[in-house]
């Protein structure tokens, strides 16, 4: 009989390295590459990635803002809408843009995925933009000009409605952008932060620094929006500006394309909403258990799919009901009890119960910052308006086109977003010790303090141009835009990475939709608070706020009751925000419980949990 024996090495050193090396070389945070395999920390993701879609990012903004910021005198000026009609279209327009965007952020995280809804709407994006293109190219339906004529030493216009099936082009074009942007913005921004891993250091600390380097891209796209096109659109003609915005758009695609070996992917997981109505539903059939005494008693797995395990809070304890173990529902079930099966509308874990706890908590925040949406809306309107009745020769032969204002604003966003990122992150991170320098929520807030004073100096800018005897500079005008590039870099970019960091896992870019919905229900606001206030000072046969054109309105008026409500509203933010607990979530290392990361609270806390 012949006896063998068969002896197993234990693996030596260099091979055991050799494994932890190629395990910290994968990224193990639910994504994949773009053949469904674990993606390589090397060859996919991080700022290869990002840059692509940075520059994505880029051309979309370019195109709306070569629409939006001119749009007020489109309206004005070719379809011959007087001041009021035109700011309530503008506002309705952008309300639509940036609430549609809810619905995108939807389906891309429960069911197409966030790359193939970026492609598909930037499709839809370049239909709109062909269909206004042509809406002014074709003879057929071009809107007829204002003819003029002259009687002594006056110049008189007339002006007759434009065609009905050029509003119908022009208007069904700009609805298919909204519907374009809808599910590109908070796809594409999501897909962005995706290529960052948040279990690893270093790709985490890269992260914060994505948030403000998309708002730079972003701000480029705005500058050469409001300048050049608005330039092309007003002194070459509005069909050459759209085309242009047209071929930028279909030159992006492409683009999108040829990253598509460096990007990382999330699968989709499913409707996203369906767990937090189970915790609901759960909470509410036990709301008669008793609480255990230990939390450690709630129910969890030991690996939640596709998301990270979040810790356990004290806030909302009545939602913690959902995750109670019911003893007796398992006796009376013995054939459930020993398949460890609960059902899902009776048993939640404490994951998904914080996650609800979350998202309920962040409805006041969201709440807060649409007084903030409200003033930064006059940016698109009313400022360009102002802009309108100013000198803007820069030479006795070159006048800048009044959307091209708002290049003060992006230019001042370029600007800041470096200086912040570069040099204020650092300095304030060496004072309190977080990776953000200081919470999301006070940048949020600082910016809502900026924007007081934006609305404190347009209102003084306006209370000028009415005074003067003469057509004041467009130079008075520049400190209100300025300080709103500055609201904007604190606050929006402050949105943007609380919305996608406090959001579960799973619903990325509908958190990134939330901050969008903060523009859109705000724009809403707007409109309806133009309607009031042009209702309630216009009682009795008094002169309203808002008259047929801008020097038989009293727009300063208007700005100094926004620079109130912001004040007020601060207030009120900074009650919610100091009780706001931030997300924390704990890591998971190959397969133990490491170190839960406290996620928008600055990130430099790590707080000790079981390993």
């Amino acid at each position: 009989m012949l006896d063998t024996k068969v002896t197993i090495s234990a693996p030596s050193a260099m091979e055991r390295s050799a494994e932890e090396g190629d395990e910290k070389e994968r990224v193990h945070d639910s994504s994949v590459d773009y053949k469904g395999r674990i993606p390589r920390r090397s060859a996919t993701g991080g700022w290869r990635a990002s840059l692509f879609i940075i520059g994505i990012e880029f051309s979309e903004r370019l195109s709306y803002y070569g629409i939006a910021s001119n749009l007020i005198i489109y309206l004005n000026k070719v379809l011959h809408q007087d001041l009021k009609t035109a700011a309530k279209n503008v506002n309705d327009w952008v309300g639509v843009t940036t609430v549609v965007p809810l619905v995108g952020g939807f389906l891309a995280d429960a069911y197409v995925g966030r790359f193939w809804m970026v492609l598909i709407s930037s499709i839809v994006y370049l239909l709109g933009l062909s269909l206004l293109t042509l809406s002014e190219l074709v003879p057929s339906l071009k809107p007829p000009p204002c003819s003029s004529s002259t009687s002594g030493s006056s110049a008189y216009y007339t002006c007759t409605k434009s065609l009905r099936t050029h509003k119908l082009a022009f208007f069904l074009a700009l609805y298919l952008i909204s519907l374009g942007t809808g599910g590109h913005k908070p796809s594409l921004e999501s897909f962005g932060a995706d290529q960052f891993d948040d279990n690893d250091d270093d790709e985490r600390r890269k992260k914060v620094s994505f948030f403000n380097w998309w708002y730079f891209g972003l701000c480029s796209g705005v500058v050469l929006g409001v300048t050049l096109i608005v330039y092309v659109q007003d002194y070459v003609s509005w069909g050459a500006g759209f085309g242009v915005l047209a071929a930028t758009t279909a030159l992006a695609i492409v683009v999108l394309g040829f990253g598509v070996p460096f990007y990382r992917y999330r699968v989709p997981q499913g409707s996203t909403l369906t767990p937090m109505v189970q915790v609901l539903v759960a909470a509410m059939a036990k709301r008669k258990l008793p609480y255990p005494s230990d939390p450690s008693e709630l129910h969890e797995l030991e690996t939640v799919p596709g998301r990270r395990r979040l810790r356990h809070t004290n806030r909302m304890r009545f939602l913690d009901k959902a995750a109670i173990v019911d003893q007796e529902a398992l006796e009376s079930s013995p054939a459930a009890a020993n398949k460890g099966c609960h059902h899902l509308w009776r048993m939640a874990t404490v994951t998904q119960v914080e996650e609800t706890k979350q998202l309920l908590s962040m409805v006041p925040i969201w709440l807060c910052t649409l007084t903030f949406g409200v003033c930064i809306s006059q940016g698109q309107t009313f400022f360009i308006k102002q802009g309108n009745l100013t000198n803007r020769y820069l030479t006795p032969h070159f006048q800048i086109p009044p959307a091209s204002l708002l290049a003060f604003s992006a230019s001042t966003m370029i600007i800041f977003v470096s200086f912040y990122d570069r040099l204020l992150v650092p300095f304030l991170r060496s004072l309190t010790g977080l990776d953000r320098g200081i919470t999301v929520l006070q940048r949020i807030g600082t910016g809502m303090a900026i924007c007081i004073a934006t609305m404190t100096a347009a209102a003084l800018a306006e209370k000028k141009r009415r005074d003067s005897d003469h057509v004041i500079s467009v130079i008075w005008l520049v400190p209100q835009f300025v300080l709103l590039g500055v609201a904007d870099v604190f606050t929006l970019v402050g949105l943007q990475e609380y919305f996608y960091d406090q959001v579960p896992d799973s619903m990325r870019s509908l958190g990134i939709a939330f901050y969008l919905s903060v523009v859109g229900v705000s724009s809403f606001i707007s409109s309806l608070l133009i309607t009031v206030v042009d209702s309630v000072t216009g009682r009795g046969g008094r002169k309203s706020w808002f008259g047929v054109d801008l020097n038989s309105s009293r727009l300063d008026y208007f700005y100094w009751l926004l620079a109130g409500l912001c004040a007020m509203n601060l207030c009120l933010y900074v009650l919610v925000a100091r009780k706001y607990v931030y997300k924390t979530v704990e890591r998971v290392q190959r397969g133990a419980v490491g170190d839960a990361i406290d996620e928008g609270g600055g990130g430099g806390r790590e707080l000790r949990v079981i390993a």
